[in-house]
């Protein structure tokens, strides 16, 4: 429901302008995080997620975000491996690296900062 009323707020000044949010602050498990992978898949959102959000201050940041592209990418091969999504190796590459690193680093405008 609520990444459905997400979906309703966009813009064309920032792709992906409202995030569903992320599913660990609550359901910091590998259940969880799927659950909200999946839905964002199934909304059509998947590819504008900004990834893992964590507290930078915690000591266990690193493999949090570990944990999650781990997650993500085995996620990303069970949908392939069901023919949910395309084998195309330069799409999940692409993916993968737009949710662990790209969408976050536009969304926040990072490179405009310097």
């Amino acid at each position: 429901m609520f990444s459905c009323l997400a979906g309703a707020f966009q813009s064309d000044d920032a792709p992906g302008k409202i995030q569903f949010g992320a599913a660990w602050w609550f359901n910091d498990h590998k259940d969880g995080m799927e659950a909200q992978l999946t839905s964002l898949k199934n909304l059509g959102a998947l590819g504008r997620f900004v990834g893992m959000l964590t507290d930078s201050r915690n000591l266990f940041s690193f493999s949090r975000h570990e944990y999650f592209r781990r997650v993500l990418c085995n996620l990303l091969a069970s949908w392939v491996e069901s023919g949910e999504i395309p084998y195309d190796l330069d799409l999940l590459k692409q993916t993968v690296e737009n949710i662990c690193y790209h969408n976050a680093n536009n969304y926040f405008k990072f490179n405009d900062i310097a």
